[in-house]
This record gives C-alpha cells, structure tokens and sequence, in this order.
C-alpha cells in the first residue's frame, strides 16, 4: 500500500462496512489507510456482525482505500459493501476525544489520549497513542489481551523481540518500555511503519523500538535478528495458522509466543497448528470474544 499524507479536512465522510466477527480486524487495518479514527460497533446482541466505520477527508486516497478492500476481502472471504455518508467537521474531533480517556490495562499499563493534558498520575507505564488510532490504541480486545500476557510473561527477561504485524506499535512500545530491551516492529503496511516510528518518538523509545517495513516473515534482514525470545503477532487467525511453521523457525528454545487477533471459538484451530510445530499452549486469556494465546517453544525443540 501507498504511504498517504492526510491534509486538513474540509470536508468530512463516514465510511463503514458491515462485517461478521473474524474479519473486523481486517477491514479496521483496511479503513485505517485512508481514516483518521477507526470505531467499532455491534450491530445487534448477537455479536455475530460488527460496524467497522471511519471518518476520513471526502475523497481521500480512494484508489489506496480500494485496494485495502480488496485485500481485507481476500484475507478473510467476507467482500463487504462500502457505505458513506457526510460528516459535520464541526465537533467531530471533540467526539473522538471524549470516545477515548485514560485507561488501564492489565496490571502495569495505562493507554492515553494524546489530546490528555499533563502527565498521567498513574503509576503505571503510561503510553500515549492519537485519539484516532483505535485500531491500535489499547481499545480492542485483541490488543488489551496481548498486553496483559506480556505482564504474564515478562519474568523471562526476553532479550530478543519480534513485533509482527505492530499496527500503531503499542505492542512493540510497551514490551520496550516493561522490558528496557530492543523490539523490532515489521508490518506490510508503510502507513503503520511511519506511524509506529512517530508513536515511539512521542514515548520516548525511538532509540529501543526499530519499525521495519516487510512482507511477514520474508521480511529482508529479518533471520538476521532470529531467533527470537518473545514474538507478538496480533494478526487474525487464518494467517496465524498459515505463518505457524515460519514462527516457531524465528523462535528460540525456551522463547515465548503470543498470539493474537482471534475469536474464542477460532483458538482450538490456531493452537492446533502451532501443535504440529511442536509449540505447546501455556495459557489462554479472553477479552470478551477474542482470545490471545501464551505459547512456548521447550527448550531444546526444534
């Protein structure tokens, strides 16, 4: 995808699509091209759709947009109906701000608002993300349970880390700032490299976090770093499934796996795959209907 510069909005559009569970992660990266705020609605107490809507400048890098849909429809075989609509600018940021305060995760982090005046008086690690970024600001299940099993797992004192797929970089940016150790962040998408890089700048971890852009793990440069102790990849759980034999290649003896960007009802099948490459399930958390997986490689396996 093309690295898109967002001018100042004069006018304003609403863009969402109407998509079953396993494929939301999908279109939010999808929409995130092109969107300044990504939000995500239930249609209905089923659980079963989900509206993923974005705001974004009318017209805005609509060829990029198509070919982010197209994408997001391959990787999950849900192709999805655009809608739009028109969107006062007026009070549209004041809205976004109030959608996301200060909050705590897990027992060590609190995510915050860069809109937040002063510094937080938590005593936790604070890290600040933009107000738009809620696909990656800590907000999604998929994201708050990655979080607490890195608390779950830190002990171990990884020293090499893999972040693969970072999205707005809150991964590789609290594992960096928990573990005081370098993290390697790679996604496909130059949008998310150039904003994981201004997030760790902003946090003050430019000199730990080193975003990279790559296609997964062909990624040049990447097997230079392996294998690695601690690897996220919060991706979705199709992909996981299929990238399973090429993590645990990355993977050290002993090194720790945590995966995510599935449903509860999709995690028999990913720790099935990573089963067969002799990974073994250490622990399951849940958020609601997204699970995150704490997988290990034995020390010795290979």
């Amino acid at each position: 995808m093309t690295s898109l510069t967002r001018r100042h909005a004069t006018e304003l559009e609403t863009i969402a699509v109407t998509v079953p569970a396993d494929a939301v992660m999908a279109y939010e990266d999808a929409l995130s091209v092109v969107c300044s705020t990504i939000g995500i609605f239930e249609v209905d107490d089923t659980q079963i759709l989900w509206r993923v809507e974005g705001v974004r400048d009318v017209g805005f890098g609509e060829t990029e947009l198509t070919a982010a849909l197209a994408l997001a429809a391959a990787v999950t075989g849900h192709a999805a109906d655009l809608e739009r609509t028109r969107t006062e600018a007026e009070g549209w940021l004041a809205r976004t701000y109030e959608s996301f305060p200060e909050q705590d995760v897990g027992q060590r982090f609190v995510v915050r608002g860069t809109h937040l005046e002063g510094p937080s008086q938590s005593r936790r690690i604070a890290i600040s993300l933009d107000a738009g970024m809620a696909f990656g600001s800590g907000e999604h299940g998929s994201t708050r349970g990655c979080l607490r099993a890195l608390e779950q797992v830190a002990h171990r004192r990884p020293h090499r880390i893999l972040d693969m797929g970072c999205g707005s970089g809150i991964l590789a940016m609290a594992a960096a700032a928990l573990l005081h150790r370098p993290v390697l962040a790679v996604d496909i998408d130059p949008w998310s490299v150039r904003t994981t890089r201004q997030n760790a700048a902003l946090n003050g971890l430019s000199t730990l976090v080193s975003a990279r852009l790559g296609n997964g793990w062909r990624t040049p440069g990447l097997k230079r770093h392996a294998p690695f102790d601690l690897i996220f990849a919060n991706i979705l759980a199709r992909p996981l499934c299929l990238m399973a034999k090429d993590l645990a290649a990355h993977l050290a003896p002993g090194g720790t796996a945590i995966l995510a960007g599935l449903l509860n009802s999709q995690a028999r099948m990913v720790v099935a795959a990573h089963r067969r490459q002799g990974l073994v399930l250490e622990r399951q958390l849940t958020e609601g209907d997204w699970s995150t997986l704490i997988l290990r490689r034995p020390d010795g396996s290979r």
